[in-house]
């Protein structure tokens, strides 16, 4: 019998103006909004068939708005939970220790906004998992958009792993992965994707779906 695996997926709220704002300069606040909405189904549509084909938990963690909007929004049929206060790497820790408490043998954690996420991507990250206890998916600016742990990992590591890391600079992969060598957890690299944060990114998304306006 198949142990059980989680996916989280962290997105906000689609509310104008509280979201993707450096966008909001080119797309104004209605059509950041709008894209951050539709880049949310984009990674729902690949990650739902996980549900299926490995049994996964689904897992909405969400900032901004309520679990009642977010089930209006996204659907009855996922777990939704409130991402929490702290930085991103406080939440991604919240949200993994949670994922430990309940005994997961594998967790896959992925953002709202990367067009190139699919649903091979992350079936891959989940056999990775069986092998090794950690995996990450690199993102082109130097972040990663993508952050699996076995049961191997423990909530001793997670410290290690998100606290004091530099979020949103060039080197967060790099640190990540110093911070796994001195853990002596092994890691996985997965292939290098685009995220959309700014304006100059916005083709990235054009690429799988031109009428962002």
């Amino acid at each position: 019998m198949r142990h059980r695996e989680c996916l989280m997926i962290f997105t906000r709220f689609p509310e104008p103006g509280t979201t993707k704002t450096r966008l909001i300069p080119r797309l104004g606040s209605r059509g950041a909004a709008d894209l951050q909405r539709r880049m949310t189904e984009h990674v729902l549509t690949q990650a739902r068939p996980l549900q299926d084909v490995r049994g996964v938990d689904l897992e909405v963690r969400y900032d901004g708005g309520d679990a009642a909007a977010m089930r209006a929004w996204l659907g009855e049929d996922l777990v939704y939970v409130r991402q929490g206060a702290g930085d991103i790497g406080a939440r991604m820790a919240r949200a993994l220790r949670d994922g430990m408490a309940r005994e997961y043998a594998a967790m896959v954690l992925i953002g709202s906004d990367i067009p190139g996420i699919s649903t091979a991507l992350v079936q891959g990250a989940f056999e990775a998992l069986a092998e090794d206890p950690v995996v990450l998916g690199p993102a082109s600016d130097g972040g990663y958009y993508l952050i699996g742990l076995s049961r191997d990992v423990k909530p001793t590591d997670l410290p290690t792993l998100f606290s004091g890391v530099p979020w949103g600079s060039a080197t967060v992969l790099a640190d990540t992965c110093r911070r796994l060598r001195r853990l002596g957890r092994p890691c996985i690299l997965l292939e290098t994707l685009e995220d959309v944060d700014r304006p100059e990114d916005l083709p990235v998304w054009e690429r799988f779906n031109p009428n962002i306006a």
